[in-house]
Order: C-alpha cells, then structure tokens, then sequence
C-alpha cells in the first residue's frame, strides 16, 4: 500500500541491540581505539543469530542517531563538519548524522563475540545507540578501489576520524 503522493508508507524498526561505548557525547574524531560493546537483545535474536560471525575480523553496523531530533534532520545542504572552508555539498553526499532517517553505517573491528555481546573497535556510535541490523564486512561486496572516486578535500578533513 501507499500513501496518496505515491511513497511507500513509513517503516517502524525495533532495534535489535544497544551500543555501550565509552563515549556518549557526539565528536568528531579519534574513534580508531574506542572500544565498545554491541549487547543484541535476547528478545530479538537466539543465541544461535551470532554463529560464524566469529569468522569475521569486521562488521558493519546499521544503527540510529537516536540524540538527533527528528526537526534537526538536515534535507538540503550543508557545509561538512561546519567547516565553511569546505565545499557545500548535499545530505546524501555526505555521512552526516542529522540525515533525513537519522540512520547511520559504520564498519568496525570484531574483537570477539561471547554470547550475544560483540565486542568491538572502532565503532563510531555513542553510548546507548540503537542498533538495527549486523551484517559481517566482506571484501567481496566492496568496490574495486580503482573505481572509488571521491573529492580531493575528503583525505585531509577526516585524516583524525579513525
């Protein structure tokens, strides 16, 4: 079914696990030796939802800005960080966290898993973050990097994120 201007109606997602980090403040950068823990939610998942996922050195996590409002979505341009000598560019050119669905992506480290805490590195998400899916990072899914093209800028402006 849709709604009357021919969009898909919204979506409801239940998480299916908490971020626990040490971090609960939003920053910028160094978040290459954050260590954190992703509980997934006994309700939700079996023990067995985690077997293999031990295989992996990386996951990617899909998780919700769940300290944006909703009016602070940005759905225009802006400038990225706030950093005005950098160029404008539009909400779906960049990883903003004040997106239109508040939804984030982040590729991190797996340390280990035990039961249904992954613990993990590197993963850009605040303490008590929703987590919405798990997925193990694979090489094969990624693009050739011969193929990535991105803006000369890109390299220097987030040469402190990790």
């Amino acid at each position: 079914m849709q709604e009357p201007n021919g969009t898909p109606p919204a979506y409801v997602l239940r998480p299916i696990g908490v971020v626990r980090s040490p971090r609960s403040v939003p920053e910028h950068d160094h978040w290459g030796e954050v260590t954190s823990v992703i509980e997934l939610d006994p309700e939700r998942l079996r023990p067995e939802a985690v077997t293999g996922l031990e295989r992996f050195s990386h996951l990617e996590i899909v998780f919700h800005f769940h300290l944006i409002p909703e009016t602070a979505a940005v759905t225009g341009d802006c400038h990225p960080r706030d950093r005005t000598d950098l160029p404008r560019l539009g909400i779906l050119a960049q990883r903003l966290k004040e997106r239109p669905n508040r939804l984030g992506v982040s590729r991190c480290e797996l340390g280990r898993v035990d039961g249904l805490t992954l613990h993990v590195r590197a993963l850009d998400a605040l303490d008590g973050t929703p987590v919405l899916d798990v997925k193990p990072y694979q090489k094969l899914f990624a693009p050739r990097p011969d193929t990535v093209r991105e803006p000369d800028w890109l390299h220097e402006s987030m040469s402190r994120y990790y």
